[in-house]
This record gives C-alpha cells, sequence and structure tokens, in this order.
C-alpha cells in the first residue's frame, strides 16, 4: 500500500511539472531563449521555432513578400543579425504576448544588459512603431529616435541631395526625397509603408509633434488625412489614459 501511495504521489508531481512547463508566456511575464537566426532587423527566430517580432520598433523591410529592399534595409538586418544571432536573450513582454500571426512581441535584453529595441532605434536602424496596448516603452523610444534624427544617425544621415546615384544607392535617393517633404510639413515620419494602415479597430491616430505635444486625431478631423501616426488608439479615452490630448480648436 505505501508503495502505491508513492508512485501515485511521484505521478502527481510529473503532471504538475509538465503543467508548468507548458504554459505559455504571460503579459508582464519574461523568458530567457536562444537567438536562432535573424529574419529581419525588428524579426528573429528562436531555437524553438518560434518568431519574435519586437515591440516598438520598425525597421526598413528586407523580407517582405512583394514589396522591395526598403533604403538601410540590408544594413538594419546585418546589424542585428551581428548583434543576436546564436545569442541567449531575455524576452520580457507587454499587455499582448502575440501578435495576430502568432509572433511573440517583446522587449529583447541581450546577457550585458543591452536594451535591443532601444538600441536599433537610438542608432538609426529602425524608427518607432508604438501600437496599444504595448507602449511601457513609447516614451523612452521616443527620446532615442529624436537623439538619432538630431545625430543624423543611421537611416536619419540618408544623403537627401545626392544626384546619379549608382543602383546601390538608388533606394537612398527615394528615401531622402521622402524624408525633405516630411520635412517641409513638419510632420512626424512615418514608421514604415504600413504605418498609415490602422490596426484592426484602431482608428484614431496619435501623433507627436515637434514640441513634445502629444495630440490625437479621431477620423474626419480637419487633420487627420495629413497627420503620421506614431500611435493608433480605439477609443478617445484610450488615447488620453496615454497622455494624448485633442487638438486645439
Amino acid at each position: 500500500m505505501k508503495r502505491k501511495l508513492v508512485m501515485y504521489l511521484f505521478a502527481v508531481a510529473l503532471l504538475l511539472a509538465a503543467c508548468s512547463t507548458a504554459e505559455g508566456p504571460k503579459a508582464n511575464g519574461e523568458m530567457t531563449a536562444t537567438v536562432q537566426r535573424v529574419v529581419d532587423g525588428d524579426t528573429f527566430e528562436l531555437a524553438s521555432g518560434e518568431k519574435v517580432r519586437m515591440i516598438g520598433v520598425d525597421t526598413p523591410e528586407t523580407v517582405k513578400p512583394n514589396h522591395p529592399v526598403e533604403p538601410y534595409g540590408k544594413e538594419a538586418s546585418n546589424y542585428t543579425k551581428e548583434l543576436l544571432t546564436g545569442k541567449k536573450v531575455t524576452l520580457k513582454f507587454d499587455v499582448e504576448p502575440y501578435d495576430k500571426y502568432q509572433r511573440l512581441l517583446a522587449y529583447v535584453y541581450m546577457e550585458d544588459g543591452t536594451f535591443v529595441n532601444e538600441k536599433l532605434v537610438r542608432e538609426g536602424y529602425a524608427r518607432i512603431m508604438t501600437i496599444p496596448p504595448n507602449v511601457a516603452q513609447a516614451d523612452l523610444f521616443l527620446t532615442a529616435e529624436r537623439e538619432a534624427r538630431e545625430g543624423n544617425r543611421g537611416l536619419w544621415g540618408l544623403d537627401v541631395g545626392e544626384k546619379g546615384a549608382d543602383a546601390k544607392d538608388a533606394g537612398k535617393k527615394e528615401a531622402g526625397k521622402e524624408d525633405k517633404a516630411k520635412d517641409e510639413s513638419k510632420a512626424q515620419p512615418s514608421k514604415s509603408a504600413d504605418s498609415d494602415t490602422p490596426p484592426e479597430g484602431k482608428a484614431i491616430k496619435g501623433n507627436i509633434n515637434a514640441k513634445g505635444e502629444k495630440i490625437y486625431h479621431v477620423p474626419g478631423s480637419a487633420s487627420y488625412e495629413q497627420t503620421k501616426a506614431e500611435m493608433w488608439f480605439a477609443t478617445e479615452e484610450e488615447a488620453q489614459a496615454a497622455g494624448f490630448r485633442a487638438p486645439k480648436r
């Protein structure tokens, strides 16, 4: 009888251990993992096979189907490859651990404490792209992007006046034209070719102007169409909770 009881308790312990290890990433939780390969500047694959999309940052595209390689995309991709391939990292999650493609959404930290998401923005390899509810580091990313812009780092240092570029630099020339137009309109930069497409159910644009004022614009308002969204919100209440205000009339 005693032997049967011991075996029963042992089986229960194994079952509980299996359940605990099967538990997946949780909101505001974290996990350690090893990077198997880098897919793009802001996306990589773990040794487990899961893909990770870094929160709050957007590097120029290099592998998007039916989409040309964007200026500074290869540089950003190569930088992330050198930084993360084969490395052990800590993934910290925000409110939503997964996106609609079932990729992990994470803030990525190296063993020496380097915050990879911020580093990509600060060094000019990525623009910020903050989508609620994962906004815990939004202000930090904004500060990093301003430093990169002011220092003409990375993609912010592309030559807008370049003429007669060869095939290698043709993409930079087009990017320069876009940056010039954005500067003339005094608008915040678009994060990517898709940044004007709102996430499902979130059509309110949040923009931070040159004075650092956080302003939201609802569909149909006077400045909505020309405003470049840095954040998207589902309701005005959500925008206000994130520190944004309505435009002054």
